[in-house]
């Protein structure tokens, strides 16, 4: 892999940090800006509306951007938005600044989809993209366990701090490694693009990607309470337990990413059951400490390993456009991990207690591959009535 793949790796890896620190930073925000643990928890939404509604508009207007100067921008404005957060005692310019890092994050990690694929050999975008997951992943293992020390020693604008310092390096490392010239070359056309978004190819993957990854968030998202209340484990085991998860996830990606690009339905139909029945299994035997904890890095792992395929397979499936793409691949997975927690949530809300966002997400990927197996069955009788009529 190109070093300037690992740089965006890095960068990925600082972003997906500022995405998901704040699930150990809502009560002292929500204390030192005089505001509602629920008001404070609407950071974390406001960060992945500006994520799915950002990700589509601003991998459009990025299209002819310079692939550098882009990246750049982007991270630009990712840092300066955290500075801001850090500096503002005001709640709603702190919101402001999440949804604007948001939108940012989502425009670089659109951009840097096209730029991975476009340091590598044309079948070999599954690798590219593990590489920049790796990132994400990453953030899970490290990042987010080191923000919430850091708001645990020095208060949550520490975190904030962290993931601008973080950025630093990847902004000189963007700009003295990562080719110039536009990303992806001379882009076709936006009619073009758009016409090549229409496929049912790409349509199903987003959709498949959609469902995978809500299946992934519902159960991570309610981790803590499902180790301590069913698993039976003290509260200071859930930055290990998150940590775990996250070192599976990156296994995942890793793996898959050696696979996706030669044998990417083996890797998707596999996977996708082993994860139905991994969900199965930790939801029945959550309450053993040894099979839970086994069972989170396995998870991870499968998880992310079926959706980081899933994310190549959505560039594979509209060449013709391949920011725009990037940013549906990006804005399909944030709704997934928005509508997962939610879902989860309401099941807990529901009185089935915590194992139930477990079940969820076994559901979800149930229905993901059920969705998967009506397009297959359709495309099979589709193909057989075409042979027919050109047979006659």
């Amino acid at each position: 892999m190109p070093f300037a793949l690992l740089l965006l790796g890095l960068a990925v890896f600082a972003q997906g940090t500022s995405e998901f620190m704040l699930s150990g930073l809502v009560p002292d925000i929500a204390r030192d800006l005089g505001v509602s643990v629920p008001a404070a928890g609407a950071l974390t939404s406001a960060f992945a509306a500006g994520m799915v509604v950002g990700a589509p508009l601003v991998a459009g207007l990025a299209r002819r951007w310079p692939r550098r100067g882009a990246l750049l921008s982007f991270l630009v404005v990712f840092l300066a938005v955290h500075v801001t957060g850090a500096l503002t005692s005001s709640f709603e310019v702190l919101l402001v600044t999440r949804v604007v890092g948001a939108v940012a994050n989502a425009g670089f990690l659109a951009v840097a989809l096209v730029a991975a694929v476009g340091m590598v050999p044309p079948d070999a975008k599954g690798r590219a993209t593990s590489v920049l997951l790796g990132g994400v992943t990453l953030a899970c293992v490290a990042g987010v366990p080191a923000g919430a020390v850091l708001g645990e020693l020095w208060g949550w604008r520490a975190a904030f701090w962290a993931v601008a310092l973080v950025s630093v390096p990847a902004l000189v490392a963007v700009a003295r490694s990562v080719p110039g010239g536009a990303a992806g070359g001379a882009p076709p056309a936006l009619r073009g693009e758009l016409r090549s978004l229409r496929s049912p190819r790409l349509v199903v993957t987003l959709l498949l990607g959609a469902l995978v990854n809500g299946a992934t968030f519902c159960t991570f998202t309610y981790l803590a309470p499902l180790v301590t209340e069913v698993t039976g484990l003290g509260g200071g085991w859930i930055p290990g337990v998150l940590a775990l998860f996250g070192a599976g996830s990156f296994a995942g990606v890793t793996v898959a990413g050696r696979f996706a690009d030669r044998r990417p339905v083996p890797v998707l139909v596999g996977g996708g059951f082993a994860v139905c029945v991994g969900w199965c299994l930790l939801a029945l035997g959550a309450g053993h400490p040894a099979l839970a904890l086994t069972l989170v890095f396995v998870q991870g792992a499968l998880s992310f390993g079926v959706g980081a395929t899933l994310i190549s397979q959505a560039l594979y499936a509209a060449p013709g456009a391949p920011t725009l793409a990037g940013g549906l691949a990006t804005a399909a997975l944030n709704v997934g991990a928005a509508l997962g927690p939610w879902a989860g949530g309401a099941a807990i809300g529901a009185g089935f207690g915590y194992r139930s966002p477990v079940w969820v997400s076994a559901g979800l990927v149930v229905l993901a591959w059920g969705v998967a197996g009506v397009v297959r069955r359709q495309r099979r009788h589709q193909v057989e009535r075409d042979t027919g009529v050109s047979r006659r």
